[in-house]
C-alpha cells in the first residue's frame, strides 16, 4: 500500500482522538501503533488512552534523550520502556503502543536480536557465576540490590534479577550448580509472591552478531582514517568482542539499520495523529542531526563518516505502508478525502458548577448519555448531589453510559467531546477551565526499602537500641525453620547483630558532624544507653530555653476557625492536580490546627515543586471564609508576583480580594493597598519585607504564611513575632534553618512533610564543569530543540550585559532577556511575564529567581561561578527546573583560573573534569 492510497482519514476534534483510537484498537486482532507528532503529545495521548483501553496491554515507546552523537551513558528506564513496547509490537496479539515520529525513526536492533535472552528452568544445571556474566553481557547492571528493571545481584548461591519490562524481580536459588527454585518477589517486603518452573530473561541491552560485525567495521574505518577517538575505539572494541558497553545508547543507532517499524507484527494497524505535523517535525530533527554531525566532525569531536541516527519521514512512512492505516485529522473534509465523524467540542463551564449540574441534568432528560471525567470525581459527586443530580461512579469509560445516564469517572483527559445527540464527555478542561493531572501515590514502605538499595558494605548504621555499627551486607539465615534475609551489622569486638530485612524501622544511616569514621558500639554494654541519656539531657536543656520563648504563644487563646463550607470544597475541587497523600495529610493537619483555639505554629517542609503552595492556598482561603485576613510573606518581589497570580487564579470566582505589596507597585498603588489592608478590604495580602513595615496594620489578621523564613533578616523576624503572637502561623520551606527544623523535630513547632514528587518527576541531571562555549551551545540547543527555555544565572549585575553578549555569540538564534533586582520595577515585571509566556528562550538573571519561581517550560539551568554560592542557594536554584514531565538539566560552571575552596570541591564531588576526554558532557552528578 503506497502513501496516500487506501488510507482511511477521519476528521474530528483533537479531544476525540483517544476514544476513536481506542475504538479502532478494541476490535483489532493484532497490535495497534498510534503515531503522534511530538514526544509531549505521546505522553498526553498515552495517559488518555489508559482511560478507554481495557483488557489489552498499553505501552509508550520513548525517545532517546541524548543529544545527536552525544557520548552519554544509557538511561536504564528508557531502555526498559523501549524493550517492553517493542515486545508488544512484535507479538501478534492485541496491544496498543503510542509512539512519536522521533521514537519510531531511531535506528535500533531488529526483532531477531530483541527476542534473544536467557531461559532458566528449575532442576537444570547452570553455574551462578556464569549466569552473572551472561546477564552482564545481556545488558544487565550488576548492583547490590536488584531493585529496578535491567538490574541483577548475587549473594552466594542466590541470584536476583529484575527482567527488562517486568513488574517485579525474581530470585533464583542454586544448590551447587543446580537451579533449586525460582520465585517472584515483592520489591518492598522481599517476600515471595509466586513460584515458577521456568523464567525467560530478555536482554536489557542489545548485543548480536550483527552488532559485533558492525562494530568491527566502524572500528576499522576509524583506524584507517587516523581519527583520534580513544574512548570510542575502546568501547567499540568491547562491543566487537561481544561485551557490554555502558554507552550502548550511543552505539545502538550506529550499529543497526532497522527501526521500530521492523518490529510490527503482520496485520498490525497504524493510526496517525495529524501525520503532516509529525512528518514536518521529523524532517526538522533529521536536518538538525546532519548539521550537528558536520559541525562535530569539523571540530574533530567525532570520527568522520558515522552513519545517521534515524530515517527520514518518507522512509518511515514507506516502512509503515504495508500495514493498515488510519489518519486522524482535525481539519479533514470530504473534499480532501476524509470522513467527518459527528463529533464536536464540549462547551466550557469555567468552574461554574451549578450551570454544569443543570446542563448535565437537562441532557440526561433529553436521553443523552453524559460522562464527566475528572480527577476530582468524588468531590464533584458531592457537589452534584447537592444540586439534586445523581451521578453513577464508573472506574473507566471502556463501555459508554446508557442513554439518559450520568456517570462520573476519576481520570484525566485533554478535553471533552460530544458524539452527535447520543453522548457528551465533559473533562476537567470544561469543568474548571484546567486539566487535571494524575500523580502517583508512593508506597510508604518503599521508603525503608530505599535504605537497603543504597547501602554499600562498610557503611555506618545506627540501631536505635544497640548503637553504631558497620554494615556487612545481606545474608540469608534460617531461624525456627523460617528462612529470611537479614542485615548483618558488625559491632565492636567483632560482635554481630542480624536485623530482618522487613523490620528496618529501628535502623538508619549514621550522620556525624565530621567525615571521620565513628567508634563502633560494644554490644551488651551501657555505652549506648549513656550516650542516649546525654543527648536527651542536652535536648531537655535546649527545650527549656525554647519553651520560655514560646510559653506566651502556647498559653494564648487564638481564633478557632469553623469547619469547611461549600465554597471551600468548590475551591479545592478546582485544583488542577490530584493531591498526593502527603499533601492531603498536611492539609488535614493544618485545618485541624486552625480549628483549634491554640494558635497554629506549623512548618511545611518539602522539596521544591512538591506542592507546598497549595497547602498555603487552602489555609488562606479557609481563613478568609471565616472573615479573617491573611498575610503571605515572601523573600523576593518576583516570587511575590508569582504567588499573587497563583492565589488569584485559585480563588477566582469567589468574593476574595488578593493584593501584592512590593516594589513592583508605585507609591500611589502601595498607599491604596496599605489602606485596603488597614481597613480590612484586602483579604489576602502578599508581599516582601514591605508587608512588615510599621504603616501596615491589619484590621483582623488571622493567618500569617511565611515562604522561606530563612531569607528574612533579624529585624524582620522580630516584626513577624509581633504579628503572629496570637494568630495562626504557617511556614513553608524546602531548606529550613537548623533552629526552625530543630524546634519542629522536638515538638515545639509542629511539622508536616511533603515528600511525594509530582507526576512523572524525573531526577535532575546535574553537571559540574568549566565554562566551555561549545558545551553551552549544545546544552542550550538541546533545550531549544524540544521547545523549552533556559535560565542562565550570573550573580553579578555590573557585568551581566557582557554575559548576554557572549551568549548571543554562542547561540545567535536565541531570544535572550535580562532580569535582576536593580532594574526598574516595571521593566523587571515585564521581563518575567514575557519569559513565563515563552517569549524568550534564555533568561540571564541573578539569584532573584531563587525561591518559588514556577515556569514548567524552563528545564535547563546554567549557573555561572557556582562555587561562589552556598549549597542551599544552589539547591533552590536547581529547583527552578524539572517541574514538568521533561528531563531537566543543571550545569554548575566554575572558573578554571580561580582556586576552589575545599568545601566547594567536596560539594562538587571531587573530580570536576568528568570521566572521559572525548565526551562533551561529563557525567558528573552533583
Amino acid at each position: 500500500m503506497r502513501f496516500g492510497e487506501g488510507v482511511l482519514r477521519l476528521g474530528l476534534p483533537e479531544s476525540a482522538r483517544a476514544p476513536v483510537a481506542a475504538a479502532l484498537a478494541s476490535g483489532h486482532p493484532a497490535p495497534v501503533l498510534v503515531v503522534v507528532g511530538t514526544p509531549a503529545k505521546s505522553h498526553t495521548l498515552y495517559e488518555e488512552l489508559a482511560m478507554f483501553v481495557s483488557g489489552i496491554p498499553l505501552a509508550r515507546l520513548p525517545e532517546r534523550e541524548a543529544l545527536p552523537y552525544e557520548f552519554a551513558r544509557d538511561d536504564p528506564g528508557i531502555a526498559v520502556e523501549r524493550s517492553h513496547a517493542l515486545g508488544l509490537l512484535r507479538n501478534a496479539s492485541p496491544a496498543v503502543v503510542v509512539a512519536s515520529w522521533a521514537a519510531l525513526s531511531e535506528h535500533c536492533a531488529g526483532p531477531e536480536v530483541e527476542e534473544e535472552g536467557l531461559t532458566l528452568t528449575t532442576g537444570a544445571s547452570h553455574n551462578p557465576g556464569a549466569l552473572m556474566t551472561e546477564l552482564e553481557r545481556a545488558g544487565y547492571a550488576i548492583e547490590p540490590l536488584a531493585d529496578a528493571p535491567g538490574t541483577a545481584s548475587r549473594r552466594g548461591g542466590i541470584v536476583d534479577v529484575f527482567p527488562a519490562g517486568a513488574e517485579r524481580p525474581f530470585r533464583v536459588e542454586f544448590f551447587g550448580d543446580e537451579v533449586e527454585s525460582i520465585r517472584e518477589l515483592d520489591l518492598v517486603s522481599q517476600r515471595s509472591v509466586s513460584r515458577l518452573e521456568q523464567l525467560h530473561v530478555p536482554p536489557a541491552a542489545t548485543s548480536s552478531s550483527e552488532a559485533r560485525e558492525a562494530a568491527r567495521t566502524v572500528l576499522a574505518e576509524i583506524e584507517a582514517n587516523g581519527d583520534q577517538a580513544e574512548v570510542i575505539q575502546e568501547q567499540l572494541g568491547l562491543l566487537a568482542e561481544g561485551n557490554r558497553s555502558p554507552f550502548a545508547a550511543f552505539f545502538e543507532p550506529l550499529l543497526y539499520t532497522e527501526t521500530a517499524a521492523s518490529h510490527l507484527a503482520p496485520g498490525a494497524l497504524v493510526v496517525f495523529d495529524e501525520p503532516a505535523d509529525g512528518a514536518t517535525a521529523l524532517a526538522v530533527a533529521v536536518e538538525h542531526e546532519l548539521r550537528t554531525r558536520a559541525e562535530l566532525e569539523g571540530r574533530g569531536l567525532i570520527p568522520t563518516g558515522l552513519p545517521p541516527l534515524r530515517v527520514g519521514p518518507e522512509a518511515l512512512r514507506d516502512a509503515l505502508s504495508n500495514f493498515q492505516e488510519v489518519d486522524l485529522q482535525r481539519f479533514g473534509s470530504e473534499e480532501l478525502g476524509a470522513r467527518r465523524l459527528p463529533m464536536s467540542v464540549t462547551p466550557s463551564f469555567a468552574g461554574k458548577l451549578r450551570p454544569l449540574a443543570q446542563q448535565a441534568g437537562a441532557w440526561a432528560k433529553q436521553g443523552r448519555a453524559v460522562a464527566i471525567v475528572s480527577q476530582q470525581a468524588l468531590r464533584l459527586a458531592e457537589l452534584l448531589d447537592d444540586e439534586g443530580i445523581r451521578a453513577e461512579p464508573r472506574r473507566r469509560l471502556t463501555v459508554a453510559p446508557n442513554a439518559g445516564e450520568i456517570v462520573l469517572t476519576p481520570a484525566a483527559l485533554a478535553g471533552g467531546f460530544t458524539l452527535g445527540e447520543s453522548l457528551t464527555v465533559i473533562s476537567d478542561s470544561e469543568v474548571f477551565g484546567l486539566r487535571k493531572r494524575r500523580r502517583p501515590t508512593r508506597n510508604r514502605a518503599s521508603i525503608r526499602a530505599d535504605l537497603v538499595s543504597t547501602l554499600e558494605i562498610g557503611d555506618y548504621l545506627v540501631h536505635a537500641d544497640h548503637g553504631i555499627a558497620r554494615y556487612a551486607g545481606l545474608v540469608r539465615r534460617s531461624v525456627d525453620g523460617v528462612e529470611r534475609e537479614y542485615l548483618e551489622l558488625q559491632y565492636a569486638d567483632r560482635d554481630r547483630l542480624y536485623v530482618p530485612a522487613d523490620q528496618l524501622e529501628s535502623v538508619s544511616r549514621y550522620v556525624g558532624p565530621t567525615d571521620h569514621p565513628p567508634s563502633l558500639t560494644k554490644l551488651g554494654s551501657q555505652e549506648w544507653a549513656r550516650a542516649k541519656r546525654r543527648v536527651k539531657q542536652a535536648v531537655v536543656e535546649l527545650a527549656q530555653e525554647l519553651l520560655e520563648l514560646y510559653a506566651k504563644r502556647e498559653l494564648a487563646r487564638g481564633h478557632a476557625f469553623g469547619a469547611d463550607n461549600a465554597w471551600q470544597m468548590e475551591m479545592e475541587a478546582a485544583f488542577p492536580f490530584v493531591e498526593t497523600q502527603d499533601q492531603l495529610d498536611a492539609i488535614s493537619e493544618v485545618k485541624a490546627d486552625m480549628e483549634n483555639t491554640k494558635p497554629m505554629d506549623r512548618l511545611i517542609c518539602g522539596d521544591v515543586g512538591y506542592g507546598k503552595t497549595e497547602v498555603a492556598v487552602r489555609a488562606a482561603f479557609k481563613a478568609v471564609m471565616d472573615g479573617k485576613q491573611v498575610a503571605v510573606l515572601v523573600p523576593t518581589t518576583v516570587l511575590a508576583e508569582q504567588h499573587g497570580n497563583t492565589f488569584r487564579e485559585r480563588v477566582q470566582g469567589f468574593p476574595v480580594r488578593v493584593e501584592v505589596l512590593s516594589r513592583f507597585r508605585n507609591e500611589h498603588q502601595q498607599r491604596e493597598i496599605v489602606g485596603g489592608i488597614n481597613s480590612g478590604e484586602v483579604d489576602i495580602a502578599i508581599g516582601t519585607h514591605r508587608l512588615v513595615q510599621k504603616d501596615v496594620a491589619f484590621k483582623d489578621l488571622g493567618l500569617v504564611i511565611i515562604d522561606e523564613e530563612q531569607r528574612f533578616g533579624v529585624s524582620h523576624k522580630e516584626r513577624l513575632k509581633q504579628m503572629r503572637a496570637e494568630v495562626d502561623s504557617l511556614v513553608l520551606s524546602a531548606t529550613p534553618i537548623p533552629r526552625t527544623l530543630q524546634m519542629s523535630l522536638v515538638g515545639i513547632r509542629d511539622m508536616s512533610t511533603v515528600m511525594t514528587p509530582p507526576e512523572e518527576r524525573q531526577p535532575i541531571r546535574t553537571y559540574v564543569l568549566q565554562w566551555d562555549d561549545e558545551l553551552l551551545r549544545e546544552a542550550i540547543d538541546r533545550e531549544m530543540q524540544r521547545g523549552g527555555q533556559v535560565y542562565f544565572v550570573h550573580n553579578r549585575v555590573h557585568n551581566i550585559e557582557r554575559i548576554v553578549t557572549r551568549l548571543q555569540t554562542i547561540v545567535p538564534d536565541a531570544r535572550i532577556a535580562v532580569g535582576h533586582g536593580q532594574m526598574p520595577e516595571e521593566q523587571l515585571e515585564r521581563v518575567m511575564m514575557e519569559f513565563g509566556a515563552g517569549e524568550h528562550d534564555i533568561l540571564v538573571c541573578t539569584t532573584i529567581i531563587e525561591s518559588g519561581l514556577d515556569i514548567p517550560n524552563a528545564n535547563t539551568i546554567i549557573i555561572n561561578d557556582a562555587n561562589t554560592l552556598g549549597l542551599a542557594q544552589l539547591y533552590q536554584l536547581r529547583g527552578r527546573v524539572g517541574r514538568s514531565a521533561n528531563r531537566a538539566y543543571a550545569y554548575l560552571l566554575y572558573d578554571k583560573d580561580r582556586t576552589m575552596s575545599e568545601t566547594a570541591q567536596k560539594t562538587a564531588g571531587g573530580d570536576l573534569r568528568g570521566d572521559g576526554a572525548w565526551r562533551r558532557l561529563p557525567d558528573r552528578v552533583a
